[in-house]
């Protein structure tokens, strides 16, 4: 198993990791009848994009001697109503002041887009990454 989860009450969930034990609490959103007190699960979905982004492409470069240490990343969910849905994640990466050549670029984007986490989501979702040279 990857997590557990339990539902507190008031709309929050505490999600554990289990391999590390740490633990996210969960809200639901204001628009959404919650109080906003911390990621809500469309949250987390929009987040992780980022995150995987970020996370393939220093995997994937590792050896060839570029780094991204010092990446950042920006992200804002859109949501729809109807039905109730993500229907947008934007995704603005900062990266670092690293000389990269033009091939460096064109394969840290190339990885960006095709990380697991963007590969798993609906090709409905829209998914704008910019980068930030």
């Amino acid at each position: 198993m990857t997590s557990s989860l339990e539902y507190n009450g008031d709309l929050h969930c505490t999600l554990t990791h289990l391999l590390s034990g740490v633990t996210i609490v969960t809200d639901a959103p204001p628009d959404n009848q919650g109080r906003g007190e911390a990621f809500s699960p469309t949250d987390l979905c929009a987040t992780s994009l980022a995150a995987c982004m970020l996370t393939t492409m220093a995997i994937r470069i590792r050896d060839r001697g570029i780094r991204i240490d010092g990446a950042r990343a920006e992200v804002n969910k859109i949501m729809s109503s109807d039905p109730r849905r993500i229907r947008r994640i934007e995704v603005r990466l900062m990266m670092p002041a690293n000389n990269y050549s033009e091939a460096d670029k064109k394969l840290l984007e190339h990885i960006a887009d095709t990380c697991p986490v963007a590969l798993s989501l609906h090709p409905e979702l829209e998914q704008a990454v910019t980068f930030v040279w």
